[in-house]
């Protein structure tokens, strides 16, 4: 019989938070994970993650998993969270 691990797959955006706890075969990848998560078939707009981690350190998706890891999907940011504070600065208070 062969080594499973644990692992949980997280994908977040402004809607909705979805974490998928998974059992996987030994070795398996954060490529492999993401796939048996079926979170790319939840949310389309995510099926091209622009990156992958593992607690938050970036990955390669061919990434091998050890037990207890959490994989994260990346999402392409709507604005830089620099501009983001800028534009905030910049609005006038209301009265």
């Amino acid at each position: 019989m062969s080594e499973t691990i644990r692992v949980e797959v997280a994908y977040a955006d402004a809607q909705r938070q979805i974490l998928r706890e998974l059992e996987l075969a030994g070795g398996s990848t954060v490529e492999d994970a993401v796939r048996a998560s079926g979170i790319l078939d939840l949310v389309p707009a995510v099926s091209a993650p622009v990156g992958y981690g593992v607690f938050g350190r970036i990955v390669e998706p061919g990434t091998v998993l050890r037990d207890g890891d959490r994989v994260e999907l990346y999402r392409r940011l709507k604005i830089d969270p620099k501009e983001a504070r800028r534009l905030r600065v910049k609005k006038p208070e209301k009265k």
